[in-house]
């Protein structure tokens, strides 16, 4: 050990990223919440720095080994109906047990909603995970989201110009309607920070309901050739330089994700879908937001199997009336016919 290693000064939140715990920010938050510890006091206090080579650092009571951990890095395909998350207190499946033979502990790199789907990173490298959440680097995000109902282009001004939430003003980079189905539209958006649920919340504020929403890239990194709930391992090195970053995250290249989808002419294909589609701001689609999301496709199925049982029932009971129409002409047929008697 060099007499420079012995008096190395990091932050406290840089060491616990550095050992995999989880990302620099979401260490931020360990801290505040009085869950580490250096040298058996807890520490409570973000600017406190720290020698990870002397120092003895606790989480959730497990001592920290700086030099012993593998750096690990997977891209993934996150698939719908998965938690972004090493555990879930209501039970439901989370990404970390599509992974197999990993031994070293690993976290999301930010998050997509249970029913979202796409682009993941997932590694113990908290500093590169800081890189990519942390606004200040602009990483741009893309994700593809189908709402229901016709995006008129009243609706795609309003997203445009953003929205005022109680985060403040949402507004992304850049938004498109990539393909107009007959009764939904699939919409291609561009972010630069990310925040929290940022497109539920911009749909959420012009009356969109979002039926689908996957992250396909993010700047030059795509999924492009990986299948839902399927991942690659990849290095460090690798990923930067999909993200066209350099070591300490500068840009040193423009390298974006560019889909082979083009974008269509809203006020063309109004003229189109307009006579047959609900605009998209329509209210009776709130009906398949997440929170009753369930409930809704469950009552339509239950009206579905109604209706196809009484439809079977209808027909059974046709087919019974007309058997019994023909049974009645025979025996009538039979009674009025002459009978024959022999010598």
């Amino acid at each position: 050990m060099t007499s420079s290693s012995q008096h190395l000064s990091v932050r406290l939140q840089k060491v616990i990223a550095d050992c995999g715990v989880t990302s620099r920010r979401k260490a931020e938050g360990l801290i505040l919440d009085g869950r580490v510890m250096v040298n058996g006091r807890t520490i409570t206090e973000l600017g406190t720095k720290v020698n990870p080579h002397k120092d003895a650092i606790q989480v959730d009571g497990n001592t920290l080994e700086l030099m012993a951990i593998e750096k690990v890095y997977i891209v993934m395909n996150k698939p719908r109906a998965y938690m972004t998350t090493l555990s879930d207190p209501e039970g439901r499946p989370t990404v970390m047990e599509l992974i197999f033979g990993v031994k070293q502990r690993i976290f999301p790199v930010g998050r997509l909603d249970y029913l979202s789907e796409g682009l993941l990173i997932l590694t113990n490298d908290g500093d590169l995970a800081n890189m990519i959440m942390h606004p200040k680097y602009e990483v741009e995000k893309v994700y593809e989201v189908k709402v229901f109902g016709h995006v008129n282009e009243g609706i795609l001004a309003k997203i445009k110009r953003g929205v005022m939430t109680e985060d403040g003003l949402l507004k992304p980079k850049s938004v498109r309607v990539i393909e107009q189905l007959p009764n939904k539209t699939w919409l291609e958006f561009r972010l630069n920070e990310g925040k929290n649920r940022e497109i539920r919340k911009i749909c959420d504020a012009v009356e969109l309901t979002v039926d689908k929403l996957r992250r396909v890239a993010i700047e030059g990194l795509n999924i492009q050739t990986l299948a839902p709930g399927r991942y690659m391992f990849t290095t460090r090195k690798e990923l930067l330089k999909a993200l066209g970053m350099n070591e300490v995250g500068e840009k040193f290249t423009q390298r974006k994700f560019f889909s082979a989808k083009k974008s269509l002419n809203v006020a063309k294909v109004a003229k189109i879908v307009s006579q047959t589609a609900r605009p998209a701001d329509d209210k009776k689609f709130q009906v398949f937001r997440k929170e009753s999301y369930y409930e809704t496709v469950a009552s339509i199925k239950e009206v579905k199997l109604k209706n196809a049982e009484e439809q079977a029932s209808l027909e059974a009971e046709t087919e019974a009336q007309e058997k019994a129409s023909q049974y009645a002409k025979f025996m009538k047929r039979s009674s009025t016919k002459p009978r024959t008697y022999g010598n």
